[in-house]
């Protein structure tokens, strides 16, 4: 798409706003200062954030913030009342009337900003920070109480979240998975209005590890599925690009999937639909998963062509499962795109949508082997394991359309040691991506640098900008503490509007950026333009 044609785009839909809507922001607004380097770890030491100029943070919530209506263990934000951390992830955004909350007749606001936490034991749950209340006692509202006889919510790590304008509720995906690296996580939903209701789509889009989850704008849903898979054994080496008795290292089995979910009915998910892989061809065959070949898949020449800069391949999209209105028995996705042969990635994470784009484009992130041995190795390197950030795109009319082919995948940055293992994405504008790292405690140590959130240009050629060199807090810094992580980054201005969702431009026009900084003090900042 030309630049003329992209801006013609950003001021159609800036005029919607009327009088003074050439001064509207563009999201975040640009990003063109760079923190020069990352934070480096002193053991025990804890190490301030850094942010490229003009922006600085403003915390929202963290871990011992009290939540309204505490329900058994769940009695703060960050923590349980056990001590366990509980790791708030994605974060959505919205702007709406008053929903209403536990304390009948209080005015909770217009500005809310919800996310689920990444716990496990059955105690996973997902809350509402108001923030337009400044009252401790009304700030947080809990939305995922517990069950009076057992004193659990029956969820667990809840990562992905978003807004569906079609049901007026909020999704949330489970990122877990069972014994046979297969996903074993529900996607559920929660509705935005109290009391909040709940439910859960096992026997439509099926078990998975999900990650990622966003709408378009017919109401189609997108997953990214988050799995590890299985690592080469210790010392094994193969030959690789012709290259004898090369090292493995960490490196780990591609063994996570793309998936759309082609609802009948968008206002009902359980209404039935289709759910789709991603199967992507190389050299006029599909890029697949083989469970009998760990090492192969590790080495494979088409997981090399696929992240190679520069080499665009077609994909189809495979469906994998078809459900009716009334169907209960619950399926595994993950087993399911395997078993079809659907194109396995190295551990997306998760997607967003070009907003120029129609919703024809997305970028999904790839965190890759989260170690450095394992990426010091060229051959592994050539094939993700520093991670990737991948374009995947819609082309109705290009000339392999005829053969059953609906777009074409390329690698859009191929990541290396300054810019590694990438996490979550979102557009903090319409042309820069705002990419946030998980490096791991391991790779933090390997290499001597904590994690940072990047900007990327998609448009005039790709270059990156460190917008956060992130840090440790105060209960992360010491040894044997779980070091912090940037996560939940999004730019949204919360328009709960079809015209204005997430991944369109409508839905940037004076964004808000958010994003957490997990583990430790478990705190909610907002990314503020002095």
């Amino acid at each position: 798409m030309k630049t003329s044609i992209i801006c013609s785009v950003a001021l159609a839909a800036l005029s919607i706003y009327g009088a003074g809507a050439a001064q509207a922001r563009d999201g975040a607004g640009p990003i063109t200062n760079s923190v020069p380097k990352a934070v480096t770890p002193i053991p025990g030491t804890a190490r301030a954030d850094v942010l490229a100029s003009p922006f600085h943070l403003k915390i929202l919530a963290q871990y011992a913030d009290p939540v309204e209506n505490p329900s058994g263990v769940i009695t703060m934000f960050g923590k349980l009342s056990t001590g366990e951390g509980t790791e708030p992830d994605q974060n959505t955004y919205l702007e709406m009337p008053n929903p209403g909350g536990p304390t009948a007749g209080y005015d909770y606001g217009t500005h809310f900003l919800f996310q689920g936490h990444e716990n496990g034991g059955n105690l996973a749950f997902v809350t509402r920070i108001n923030l337009d209340v400044a009252d401790p006692a009304h700030r947080i509202t809990l939305l995922t109480p517990v069950d009076a006889q057992t004193g659990k919510t029956g969820f667990n790590s809840i990562d992905g979240s978003t807004y569906d304008p079609f049901t007026n509720s909020l999704l949330f995906g489970e990122e877990t998975e069972d014994d046979s690296s297969n996903g074993a996580g529900n996607i559920h939903s929660v509705s935005v209005t109290w009391p909040p209701v709940h439910k859960t789509y096992e026997a439509f889009i099926g078990l998975g590890g999900w990650e990622g989850i966003h709408l378009d704008k017919n109401g189609v849903v997108y997953l990214i599925e988050d799995i590890g898979g299985a690592k080469a054994p210790s010392g094994t080496t193969a030959t690789v690009d012709g290259v004898a008795n090369v090292p493995l290292k960490s490196a780990k089995q591609p063994n996570s999937f793309v998936y759309r979910y082609l609802p009948n009915n968008p206002k009902d998910l359980s209404a039935g639909g289709r759910l789709q892989a991603l199967q992507v061809f190389v050299d006029g065959a599909p890029l697949k998963f083989h469970a009998d070949d760990v090492i192969g898949d590790i080495t494979s020449p088409k997981q090399s062509v696929l992240y190679t800069p520069g080499n665009v391949l077609p994909f189809r999209w495979l469906t994998i499962h078809k459900s009716n209105a009334g169907d209960t028995a619950a399926f595994n996705a993950t087993a399911a795109a395997k078993a079809l042969g659907a194109t396995p990635f190295k551990r997306p994470e998760n997607m967003a949508f070009d907003p120029t784009s129609d919703f024809n484009t997305f970028y999904v992130t790839v965190t890759g082997d989260t170690d450095a041995p394992t990426g010091q190795v060229p051959q592994l390197a050539k094939r993700a394991a520093w991670g990737a950030i991948v374009r995947v795109e819609k082309i109705g009319a290009f000339p392999l359309a005829s053969k059953g082919y609906d777009g074409v995948v390329s690698t859009a940055y191929l990541g290396d040691a300054d810019h590694a293992s990438f996490d979550n994405i979102a557009f903090g504008n319409t042309n820069q991506l705002l990419v946030a790292e998980d490096r791991g405690d391991t790779l933090h140590d390997q290499l001597a640098k904590f994690d940072s959130i990047w900007t990327f240009s998609v448009r005039g050629g790709v270059s990156s900008k460190r917008l956060v060199a992130l840090g440790s807090d105060p209960i992360a810094a010491p040894a044997g503490a779980g070091d912090n992580e940037p996560t939940g980054v999004m730019t949204s201005n919360g328009s709960v509007l079809k015209s204005a969702l997430l991944g369109t431009v409508n839905g940037l026009v004076d964004g808000r950026t958010f994003f957490t900084q997990q583990h430790g003090l478990n705190r909610v900042f907002e990314v503020i333009r002095r």
